[in-house]
């Protein structure tokens, strides 16, 4: 991380250890990428990790359809760690490889899936133009549900605050991370 210092979780302040043990001990089964830094601000990781638990591991997007939209995010915003923690976690839940690299050079996938090509346009469109046509809504609701274009909607939003996170901090992906638009 160039732009904050390293954490040690030796020297952290009690309500930096609290947000830290709680992270380190659920779902995510670590602290790594924007937790990193957002734990320089305790009382924003403690709320951004209690949404993310919901977002990432309970919501009602199918998590093959959360890591497409996850990604969509990543690409958007060109956020490296994003994109180098969750293109490996896309393709193990199905998605093609060549999918994926259509995907991280910007380009409208080929899908097979009918709601994976919704699940991506809804997001892409949300993305560019900060709202979605009432034909887009709609197919994406009828496809996932009052409660799922909700939480779908609200993932792109917590996506969007870890990539800017991680880019404005400059929170590095490992150096031999794949990233499709650092390959062309």
């Amino acid at each position: 991380m160039s732009r904050l210092p390293s954490i040690d979780p030796e020297t952290l302040s009690p309500a930096q250890s609290e947000v830290y043990n709680r992270i380190a001990t659920g779902a995510r089964g670590g602290v790594r990428g924007p937790f990193l830094a957002l734990l320089h601000s305790p009382g924003l990781a403690a709320r951004v990790e209690q949404l993310g638990v919901y977002v990432r591991f309970q919501c009602a997007v199918p998590e093959r359809l959360r890591e497409l939209a996850i990604l969509t995010v990543a690409t958007h915003w060109r956020c490296d760690y994003e994109w180098y923690a969750h293109a490996p976690l896309a393709e193990r839940l199905g998605l093609p490889e060549a999918v994926l690299a259509q995907l991280g050079r910007g380009e409208a996938p080929d899908f097979e899936e009918p709601n994976d090509a919704l699940v991506r346009d809804y997001c892409a469109t949300l993305l560019r133009e900060g709202r979605v046509p009432d034909t887009l809504y709609n197919r994406a609701r009828e496809a996932l549900g009052q409660q799922g274009i909700v939480d779908l909607t609200g993932l792109v939003g917590y996506y969007t605050l870890l990539a800017l996170t991680l880019n404005g901090h400059e929170v590095a992906a490992p150096g031999d991370a794949q990233l499709p638009w650092r390959t062309a």
